[in-house]
């Protein structure tokens, strides 16, 4: 079996260079691959383009890389959380594509089958479907959606063996099983990384037939993005 663990997140990211397009999990700041962020935000990449749910927040997640100007380009279907995000967007700094959530999912999803394009209804009539490719199916119109080619995708995952294959926990099982496997090198940060076989198969999420890189992150801050309390009455 391969062993596909390295050593650190400076192995596995140690390619990633200038003008690249990159997928990172997560959705809001639940399941973000927080340690391979932070390395990019360290190394420096710039000219990148960005392909994730969120934005994250001014001074965590794709935050980071925000700050410096390292993003060219965000593929994203919500930025709100973000004021930095929101005044390069404003300003002409940074090229913003926003899609409807099922249709980013789904062309991560098609670039992880190896499906070239699909139609979907999101989106029709609005500004999302502007210069796209239409066709009716049952009476409805759908807009033609292409898979996504990404150099690099960045994932997290709650657990994972030395062959690749992860699990998700909770809420992180949003955005990162659909990136595994849709770019041309997937890389998975876990916070448990073990001997191959000793995952129960019934509860693997992604085989690691579609993991390149694994690594055991360092330090996980796992961000509250929005804290809702109310006062204890007794």
């Amino acid at each position: 079996m391969i062993n596909k663990t390295v050593a650190s997140v400076t192995d596995a990211l140690h390619d990633v260079t200038d003008g690249m397009t990159l997928m990172l999990g997560g959705f809001g700041l639940c399941g973000i691959p927080e340690n391979s962020i932070a390395f990019l935000s360290d190394k420096g990449v710039r000219d990148i383009t960005c392909i994730s749910n969120n934005a994250g927040v001014d001074d965590f997640g794709l935050g980071l890389l925000l700050q410096k100007h390292q993003i060219r380009k965000m593929i994203s279907s919500y930025v709100g959380e973000n004021d930095e995000f929101e005044r390069q967007m404003l300003s002409g700094e940074l090229e913003v594509e926003l899609i409807p959530q099922g249709t980013l999912a789904e062309r991560c999803r098609a670039a992880q089958a190896g499906i070239p394009a699909f139609y979907t209804p999101a989106g029709f009539g609005t500004e999302v479907g502007a210069g796209k490719e239409s066709r009716i199916f049952n009476g409805k119109p759908h807009l033609l959606e292409f898979a996504f080619q990404a150099d690099f995708a960045v994932v997290k995952a709650w657990k994972g063996d030395e062959a690749g294959n992860l699990i998700f926990k909770g809420t992180a099982r949003n955005f990162n099983p659909v990136m595994c496997g849709a770019a041309k090198v997937t890389v998975a940060e876990v916070e448990e990384l073990l001997p191959a076989g000793s995952l129960d198969p019934n509860e693997i999420h992604i085989p690691g037939i579609f993991v390149q890189r694994i690594f055991k992150g360092e330090r996980f801050e796992k961000r509250i993005e929005k804290r809702t309390t109310q006062k204890k009455e007794y």
